[in-house]
């Protein structure tokens, strides 16, 4: 059940930061085009984030003669790009403290055992008083991972970028390789698609078991809440998201095959200098020396995995 709602939480937050994005100009059709408004085009947002972002488009499809379509890929990969540390620095933060966790798994689990177990709130009140404090003990706070201001500082662009592809003067008459800007493209919707199950598949290769069930989730709604946007939306939003998507692929390499290794190999040696705290009467049976086969048992199923499917990090995980 926690599962189901942590799922459909996720949803409601990406299908509103979609919504955000395609809502935060209001327009109106005139001759079968969807145009922001007069009232939109004097609006805070269009003056200080599309327009400006227009102007940009503008400049690689009109000075430069690349043509709109070019001028969408180049604003979109040279903003993705400049983003890009913001993103990795998020991503490097969840991603640790998620890491974290699954080496402690020997440490948490008889505790969340306990809190399952439990009857009476008080019953439940100590199991999750006991679990919160073998989590401080070892330094895990996923409150601290999540990092607000990165997206935050990332979502201006973002909804600059979604709406300039969408309303800038020129791209609805414009084309792409034979690819009408200003309508939905079939091929333009397949590429986006693709590239976001290819991040979301890359994202799972790594992961643990447990972590798998709601990553295999992200796998089918990701890519799917994509091609449904990119499909009701004209092509030059669906360009924008194809090329935003090849961005997020070359993010989640560098997340899975750099990162994460670095990162266990970092772990692993943060607990093999100070073993975990295990301070808790009910999970006696676990020591320091359980934990650390845990995780390495963990680590050679996955890099055994990884082996297999062609993985070129798989042995860089067990030099130490």
């Amino acid at each position: 059940m926690k599962n189901l709602k942590k799922k459909l939480t996720l949803t409601g937050l990406m299908t509103s930061g979609l919504l955000l994005l395609s809502g935060c100009v209001q327009t109106h059709v005139v001759d079968g085009v969807r145009v922001p408004t007069e009232a939109a085009t004097h609006g805070i947002t269009y003056n200080l984030l599309v327009r400006p972002m227009s102007a940009f488009v503008d400049l690689f499809a009109n000075n430069l003669h690349l043509g709109y379509g070019w001028g969408i890929i180049f604003v979109t990969l040279i903003i993705r790009f400049l983003i890009l540390p913001l993103g990795l620095n998020q991503a490097y933060k969840s991603t640790y403290m998620q890491e974290k966790m699954a080496y402690l798994a020997p440490v948490f689990a008889p505790l969340q055992e306990r809190l399952k177990k439990a009857q009476t709130p008080e019953e439940k009140m100590a199991a999750q008083q006991a679990l919160m404090a073998a989590q401080k003990d070892n330094g895990i706070n996923m409150l601290s991972s999540i990092g607000c201001l990165p997206m935050l500082i990332q979502w201006p662009f973002f909804i600059a970028l979604y709406n300039a592809a969408a309303y800038t003067t020129g791209i609805s008459s414009s084309t792409f390789y034979g690819i009408p800007l200003g309508h939905p493209s079939i091929v333009l919707v397949i590429i986006s698609g693709v590239l976001y199950f290819i991040q979301t598949w890359i994202s799972t290769l790594s992961m643990t078991p447990e972590q798998k069930k709601s990553g295999m989730a992200m796998l089918i709604m990701s890519p799917a809440m994509i091609v449904v946007f990119s499909f009701m939306s004209p092509a030059g939003v669906a360009l924008y998201w194809a090329v935003g998507g090849f961005v997020i692929v070359i993010q989640q390499v560098i997340i899975t095959f750099i990162m994460k290794p670095r990162m266990r190999r970092r772990i692993d040696e943060e607990f093999t200098k100070n073993p975990p705290k295990i301070n808790d009467e009910g999970i006696k049976d676990v020591t320091p020396t359980s934990v650390q086969e845990n995780f390495k048992a963990i680590t050679s199923e996955r890099n055994e995995k990884e082996r297999k499917s062609g993985g070129r990090n798989a042995g860089k995980q067990n030099r130490k």
